[in-house]
């Protein structure tokens, strides 16, 4: 027997006839002998629904009403699906975040969680009792509702997983598994058996949707074994575990994509100390995060310095540094958002070498020009032309021998 925590999302609890569904599915989990923890999502579009209720009452709320209001559609789900294990002989109570209690901090609309007390449900389980809780949300310390922000709930599973010591945590969704890189750009990806912590942490990182980076951090920090299969189909899906169960390391696993970039270049900029350190603090203050970075010294003594940011903060970004022109000195601002960032990632890198520069002649070979480069132990990452992305992709992957047999 087994302790497991089984999360669904918003497609797998869409409607009532897809809450049956995960019943159905729970209850194989039972009668196999196992003890079984659900976190579930609020319905698909409902977060949108009343997300969208908040902001027609007003442009500017108080985000602590905000997460009353938000946290109401993983209540109904919870409820619903006790209901419906009930209804098919299974016990089964609904837990909401204050309740069990999922003490967080008091970061309204993105709160952490800081700590789960699970000895009442664990023993509730060891009956029998089938405990529903509902995801993404917990109880600030003042005792307000909380939210985890967007993608919260597979946090909130992994997060019960590890307080409740359960062996696994299986995370259902619209996909099967992990895959090599993108399927519905690249027909060759191939599903993985396993990938490690690094591994998913990167591709969560840098693109693939699949797991919530928080959550996969969590799992890396607590030891959560984290299997990704589908609500919809009977196949086995991905394990996400330690390295040390993978016997035999790919150099490269995957690879990612990212749209969300956008460039932004500086040109003449002072080539003195401190100049850098000018430029991106103000940035810092603002919270615009910046990604990929790369300098180039002319002979003029200045240099072009370029960055990446979410296309979300470029406007921001732009608008912030043209404020500093006078205090920074450089001679004019460039940005571009028809760029997009591949990574290649593999822990196998480690221990092999000539893997940037496989990447780099792929590229070249097809005529695809790098505009910004960045590496860690396990990821090369470029930045191209957006209109490139299917063919660098494909090529890549191939490069690397990933193609499905």
């Amino acid at each position: 027997m087994a302790r497991i925590v089984m999360k669904f999302g918003g497609t797998s609890v869409a409607n009532v006839d897809r809450i049956k569904n995960v019943a159905r599915k729970v209850k194989a989990e039972v009668d196999a002998g196992n003890e079984v923890g659900v976190v579930v999502s609020a319905m698909s579009g409902v977060t949108n629904e009343l997300e969208g209720y908040v902001r027609e009452t007003a442009r500017l709320f108080d985000l602590r009403e905000y997460d009353v209001v938000v946290a109401a559609g993983e209540q109904i789900t919870s409820g619903l699906l006790a209901i419906a294990l009930q209804e098919i002989g299974v016990s089964a109570r609904s837990w909401l975040g204050w309740q069990v209690p999922v003490k967080t901090d008091d970061a309204h609309g993105s709160a952490r969680i800081q700590e789960i007390p699970g000895e009442e449900i664990v023993r509730r389980m060891g009956e029998g009792q089938v405990a529903v809780f509902a995801g993404f949300q917990g109880i600030a310390p003042d005792g307000r509702i909380t939210t985890l922000g967007r993608g919260g709930s597979d946090t909130s599973a992994v997060a019960m997983a590890a307080a409740l010591e359960a062996e696994r945590c299986d995370i259902y969704t619209d996909v099967d598994g992990i895959y090599t890189t993108d399927p519905r750009i690249v027909a060759k990806a191939r599903k993985l058996d396993r990938i490690t912590y690094e591994e998913m942490l990167e591709l969560a990182s840098q693109g693939a949707k699949v797991l919530q980076t928080r959550a996969v951090e969590m799992a890396m920090k607590h030891r959560v074994r984290v299997q990704v299969l589908s609500s919809f189909e009977d196949t086995p899906g991905t394990l996400v575990v330690d390295e040390d169960e993978i016997v035999e390391q790919e150099v490269v696993s995957g690879i990612a994509y990212s749209r969300d970039e956008a460039k932004v270049t500086l040109t003449q900029v002072p080539d003195k100390p401190g100049v850098a350190a000018a430029i991106f603090g103000p940035l810092a203050d603002d919270h615009i995060n910046v990604d990929m970075i790369v300098q180039n010294v002319s002979a003029d003594g200045s240099t072009d310095l370029t960055f990446t940011v979410s296309k979300n903060d470029l406007d921001r970004a732009v608008k912030l540094l043209e404020e500093h022109r006078d205090e920074f000195g450089y001679g004019e601002i460039r940005a571009d958002k028809n760029v997009v960032k591949v990574s290649v990632i593999g822990v196998g890198m480690r221990s092999h070498t000539g893997v940037a520069q496989k990447m780099f002649s792929a590229l070249a070979d097809k005529g695809i020009n790098i505009q910004v480069i960045s590496t860690s132990e396990i990821k090369v990452s470029v930045l191209i032309a957006e209109e490139y992305t299917e063919l660098a992709l494909r090529s890549l992957h191939s490069t690397y021998g990933l193609d499905a047999e």
